[in-house]
């Protein structure tokens, strides 16, 4: 009898509890739910097709903007003291030389200054702010872009949720049943181009706010440029 009683109470500690075995089929079962994140984004539904259209424009007209407006802020250093060094000596053609073989706004922008030399001051600066007004109109061209997918992105989110709440009533009404399984389509759809609508609307509008600020500071080295430019001018000559 002892014999038999110590042999259940191994049979006992061996085997599995019921419970442990249920919690292991029950995490095997949950690792095999798991969807990866273009599933996830697939059960968005048709309106993940223009969002995402919208995010690759958006990252090209920011990435097409941004190489444009980086070039467009580079200067040699020796630019300007050249240029003070070609007028002051009266060497206006070494100046205008050196201005139009200099691929930058600020540098068309002071060519134009030195073709108007030996005409009234205010006529320079006018001269010199239109082309100025040019440049700055090149930098933010297409700039617009990010703009408007910063709006409307949002608003394809919000369309979806729309078509998400129309889609599990549509549900409903078939089938007559409010299950957690009969509305998870449309709540998917809801969720997932909510969510997606609003991130690209956000990165796109700090996108556009960030080209904006580096235009401001190319827009900053033009202003100093042409004051620069305008005290030479000025000053007497050797």
């Amino acid at each position: 009898m002892l014999l038999g009683l110590v042999t259940l109470l191994q049979d006992s500690l061996l085997q599995p509890k019921a419970d442990t075995v249920a919690n292991a089929a029950a995490n095997v079962a949950a690792a095999d739910q798991q969807i990866k994140l273009l599933d996830l984004l697939m059960k968005g539904g048709v309106l993940m097709i223009p969002l995402g259209i919208l995010s690759v424009i958006a990252v090209f007209a920011f990435v097409e903007r941004y190489l444009t407006i980086s070039k467009a802020g580079k200067l040699e250093d020796n630019f300007m003291p050249m240029i003070r060094d070609h007028i002051s000596n009266g060497n206006v053609s070494a100046a205008r030389s050196l201005s139009k073989n200099t691929n930058s706004p600020i540098a068309r922008m002071i060519d134009k200054g030195v073709q108007r030399i030996g005409k009234p001051i205010e006529s320079i600066e006018k001269s010199m702010e239109n082309v100025g007004k040019l440049e700055i109109y090149k930098m933010e061209k297409n700039l617009v872009v990010l703009s408007i997918i910063a709006g409307i992105a949002p608003m394809f989110g919000f369309l979806g949720t729309i078509a998400g709440m129309i889609q599990t009533f549509f549900n409903i009404s078939i089938t007559s049943d409010i299950t957690l399984g009969t509305i998870a389509g449309g709540i998917y759809v809801k969720m997932i181009t909510s969510a997606t609508g609003l991130i690209i609307g956000l990165v796109a509008y700090i996108g556009y706010s960030f080209l904006n600020a580096q235009i401001d500071k190319v827009i900053n080295k033009m202003e100093g440029a042409s004051a620069e430019f305008i005290d030479i001018l000025q000053e007497p000559t050797r």
